[in-house]
């Protein structure tokens, strides 16, 4: 399918989540630059806001009962769980990732939400770009078995690059292109190989 409406490829579909519950944040913002980007290429990608999934509501008694996390959230993880890729967008709390992205992932169903699933990281942050955060949530999927894409992109000083959900940056306009193009290229060589769970 066209612009009209998303792709499916294999009845799968890309995500992108803005790893954050702040209101208004930046990652909601580069994840829907990040999302034009693929409507570009001829791919629509949907967008998570943890502000969204339903990441407040959950409980330690939600920790392997998908009866108590919310219908949100259950409706998340089955989206994940079915995807083809997800794309992470990754902002730099007190140097690692957000509390509440950690909170999010570690209700997901294991090994159906990680084993073999594509990713692909966006850091952003102050002068390091969001990178400790990235390799720190690296860790976690590469302990789950996912396939994480090389070409990860780190913006620093977000606040500069960005203009409401627009990236002034021309440099980073191009690796954010690169990134999306060389993801659909990974996603689809796996594919090819039957290395996605269907």
């Amino acid at each position: 399918m066209g612009p009209s409406g998303p792709i499916f490829i294999g009845d799968k579909m890309k995500y992108i989540v803005a790893g954050t519950n702040r209101p208004e944040s930046r990652s909601l913002a580069l994840g829907s630059y990040v999302q034009s980007i693929y409507k570009a290429l001829g791919e629509d990608v949907e967008l998570f806001s943890l502000e969204d999934v339903g990441v407040n509501e959950l409980s330690a008694p939600a920790f392997g009962n998908a009866e108590g996390q919310g219908s949100q959230m259950r409706s998340t993880i089955e989206k994940i769980n079915h995807s083809e890729g997800l794309i992470f967008i990754v902002p730099e709390y007190n140097g690692s990732y957000p509390g509440a992205l950690k909170y999010f992932i570690d209700h997901w169903d294991y090994p159906a939400s990680f084993e073999h699933r594509p990713i692909a990281f966006i850091g952003i942050g102050g002068r390091f770009g969001g990178l400790r955060p990235v390799e720190h949530l690296q860790g976690v999927f590469g302990y789950r078995n996912a396939y994480m894409f090389p070409d990860r992109v780190f913006i620093s000083n977000v606040w500069d690059v960005m203009e409401g959900s627009e990236v002034k940056d021309e440099t980073i306009q191009l690796l954010l292109k690169a990134q999306a193009e060389g993801f659909q290229k990974f996603v689809t060589a796996l594919k090819s190989q039957n290395l996605i769970p269907t």
